[in-house]
């Protein structure tokens, strides 16, 4: 809800702490649906997932823009992108985007952590203190080039273009064998099983968007990463295509989709949508692993779904003159330029409600080819509730302890803690029994008394290892050898103290 700046606002702070104080009398829990206002500490982003691609799309009746990024690194000639698409795309439906564009998407609708303090029970009110998480560098390498059809397998050629850094081709073909021998001739890195994958496509009339790196023109851009690339269609058929994705996968892949409409939330229709397990008050000592909470709670929640389900983390209005965007805020709503960018055409300024508005969705998919047989095929609803993945942490009220509210108030922090130690563990599968010392000091396990809570790593491993390099018993042993020799050294040297005497 507030953004950085106005973070930095002492009046704008002493504003919020008068809605923030009664809403924690209130006590916030796991069962509350209402919005709140509070502060973020951590975020478990995009960049959090190894083999991971990210997409935005923008869906108006017929009219589908597609933009696409991925985490390619390597040799710009092993790049290649071949996209099924509905009918030949003219040159203005193509155009590389800014790769800020995702950058900015994902830091403002990512998972987050949010941080509260109790009320003084004597009448004292602590401060509210912000940590900021630095972004990740996404840049990638580049290299390639395109070589001529030299060979008729069916394949036509049905449009050739260069965009910025990018030679494109659309493509039809006849059948999936002369495809995949015309590409691989080509010199595009098509994997073995690809036969099987792009038949369907073909089948069904549709044709192909083939990508490669055009060498001169990158060095041109002076970009030092690919940038997305972006396509505009016109179809029935509101889809995205991952099949081809899973042909060169040797596991599961996460796939992080933004999407945008007029209306309200994107879902699937082909697989079951269900929104991540929110709001829940964990213990004080996440703050510090955030990333690996979150990553071991999706997966413990996908694997509990069957692994075929699509997980929405975030669905807000984000209509440029509507109001707040964003409950806490973990960063910059999307703003006019960016939604124009995203392919957003129906916004109007001088409306009050933006020419009917901009709904936005966060859509989580981890797929593999035996749960993920089909494409994702996906529906625009008029559901327009607002929604966040977002986690608790409340923190132990400081100051004058001596009023009796104080000691009751102290004595069920234990029971508190020990609640948010079996969500810890029903969430993440986490073994709850390492963290004990939390319970009845509020402390991380290992944590020495008098030490900052919430500072040092947790324990995830309580074997004690020595020293790197094995200077641990090195230094016991010569500490072992020092203290025989003065032992047996002793009796001559009291006598030769005395005789000096």
């Amino acid at each position: 809800m507030a953004s950085q700046q106005n973070i930095q606002n002492p009046n704008y702070m002493n504003m919020l702490k008068k809605f923030i104080l009664p809403a924690l009398m209130l006590g916030l829990g796991a069962g509350e649906t209402h919005a709140f206002c509070g502060f973020y500490v951590a975020k478990a982003g995009a960049s959090l997932y190894n083999e991971k691609s990210e997409v935005i799309m923008v869906r108006d009746g017929q009219r589908t823009v597609i933009t696409m990024s991925n985490d390619f690194k390597g040799a710009a000639t092993d790049f290649a992108m071949v996209v099924p698409v509905p009918h030949v795309l003219k040159e203005q439906d193509i155009r590389v985007v800014d790769r800020g564009l995702f950058d900015r998407f994902d830091a403002y609708s990512s998972p987050r952590l949010v941080e509260y303090y109790d009320p003084a029970p004597c009448g004292f009110n602590q401060a509210i203190s912000v940590t900021k998480r630095l972004a990740v560098n996404r840049d990638i390498p580049m290299n390639s080039s395109v070589q001529k059809d030299e060979v008729d397998l069916g394949v036509h050629i049905e449009a050739s273009y260069t965009v910025g850094e990018y030679d494109i081709l659309i493509l039809s073909a006849e059948e999936s064998n002369g495809l995949k021998t015309w590409l691989i001739k080509n010199g595009y890195k098509i994997p073995e099983s690809a036969n099987e994958v792009l038949q369907p496509y073909i089948n069904s009339g549709m044709k192909f968007f083939v990508v490669k790196v055009n060498l001169e023109a990158a060095a041109q851009t002076g970009y030092q990463y690919l940038r997305p690339i972006q396509i505009t269609m016109n179809t029935d058929k509101f889809m995205l295509p991952i099949r081809l994705g899973m042909a060169n996968s040797k596991g599961e892949q996460d796939l992080i989709i933004y999407a945008i409409t007029r209306s309200g939330a994107v879902e699937t229709t082909n697989y079951r949508n269900l929104r991540m397990i929110t709001s829940r008050t964990v213990p004080t000592f996440v703050k510090t692993h955030f990333d690996r909470f979150y990553a071991d709670m999706f997966a413990r929640q996908h694997a509990n779904e069957g692994r075929n389900a699509v997980f929405t983390e975030y669905a807000w209005d984000v209509t440029p003159n509507w109001g707040i965007k964003c409950d806490p805020c973990v960063g910059n709503p999307p703003q006019y330029n960016d939604l124009i960018s995203a392919g957003v055409n129906w916004l109007n300024m001088n409306d009050p409600q933006g020419g009917n508005g901009a709904f936005f969705t966060r859509m989580h998919v981890r797929y593999g080819r035996a749960q993920f047989p089909q494409d994702l095929m996906f529906a625009t609803t008029s559901n327009r509730e607002n929604y966040q993945a977002r986690y608790i942490i409340k923190w132990p009220a400081g100051g004058d302890m001596s009023c009796p509210e104080a000691r009751k108030y102290l004595s069920g922090l234990p029971n508190r803690r020990r609640i948010e130690l079996m969500e810890l563990g029903a969430l993440t599968g986490w073994d709850i029994s390492l963290y004990k010392k939390y319970e009845q000091t509020g402390m991380d396990p290992g944590i020495s008394e008098g030490e900052e809570q919430g500072m040092l790593p947790i324990r995830f491993n309580t074997r004690k290892d020595p020293p790197a390099g094995g200077q641990g018993p090195v230094w016991f042993l010569l500490a072992g050898i020092l203290a025989t020799a003065l032992l047996l050294s002793w009796p001559a040297l009291r006598r030769q103290y005395i005789s000096a005497k």
